[in-house]
């Protein structure tokens, strides 16, 4: 059975995207990319994660 990860902390997502953990922190504590604290602990929903990623998405000029 193969679980579908949905929720995933900051090293996960740093390495998913290719970002730099400092920058997810600067930009959660800014309130730039969609996330949710559970405590002290940062987590982000990949679904959000790819809605918000389409939304920021630059259209090519032909």
């Amino acid at each position: 059975m193969i679980v579908e990860r949905r929720f995933v902390g900051i090293k996960y997502l740093s390495e998913y995207l290719g970002i730099p953990k400092g920058t997810l922190y600067v930009w959660t504590c800014y309130k730039k990319i969609p996330h949710f604290k559970i405590g002290r602990i940062v987590k982000f929903d990949l679904k959000e994660i790819e809605k918000w990623l389409k939304d920021k998405k630059v259209e090519e000029i032909s």
